[in-house]
């Protein structure tokens, strides 16, 4: 396996699971990505693997109920994660789609990062917050991933980090390690990436 790779040249999708147990050989590194519901989870993950039709947008929230894995390069699986936080659908299902997701999440052994998506629009969110406390208490690697930065005007792009950094620090010593993207310029994309070239070197099978 080439771990070097930077560039993502081939991006296919391999399945949906249900549950942990149906997931794909844990015998590559994994890179998990989750965030409230439409948050621009699909659209990021087009960009990032150059195909616009590899995740499929959808205008209404809760499209994603299972484990999506996708191979990129050979070399690593891309998994798209349900979104939390969305209400329509019942508690029942609701509950189903969070129990497998945390069981995935603390059990998946050839999981790197979870790559928690957060809309730069938004003030700090309870439920960005306690998800993300959960991943600390569980010493899960993740990092923050803020969406959607070309809808901020020129004032707002440089006030919305430090007041996010003003909320997390209430809370953490120091600030997650963080990345800020826009799908429609395809910035932050390279960082990424190579963010994950650079992470995939301590994969161990």
């Amino acid at each position: 396996m080439s771990k070097k790779s930077r560039a993502i040249k081939k991006a296919v999708f391999v399945k949906s699971s249900p549950s942990l147990s149906e997931c794909p050989d844990p015998n590559i590194p994994e890179y998990a990505f989750i965030g409230r519901s439409n948050v621009g989870k699909s659209s990021l993950l087009n960009m990032l693997t150059n195909n616009t039709k590899l995740a499929k947008i959808s205008s209404k929230p809760g499209k994603t109920q299972l484990i999506n894995h996708y191979l990129i390069n050979d070399d690593w699986f891309l998994v798209d994660l349900p979104g939390y936080g969305y209400a329509k659908f019942s508690k029942t299902e609701r509950h189903k789609w969070e129990k497998f997701t945390i069981n995935y999440i603390l059990k998946r052994s050839n999981l790197m990062c979870v790559f928690v998506l957060i809309d730069s629009r938004h003030k700090s969110q309870k439920i960005d917050q306690e998800f993300m406390q959960e991943l600390g208490l569980n010493n899960i690697p993740f990092v923050m991933v803020f969406t959607k930065i070309d809808k901020l005007s020129s004032n707002e792009k440089g006030k919305f980090l430090k007041s996010y950094q003003k909320e997390m620090l209430k809370e953490w010593e120091s600030m997650p390690k963080h990345f800020i993207t826009s799908t429609v310029s395809k910035y932050g994309r390279e960082e990424l990436l190579q963010f994950v070239g650079d992470t995939n070197e301590f994969f161990e099978e």
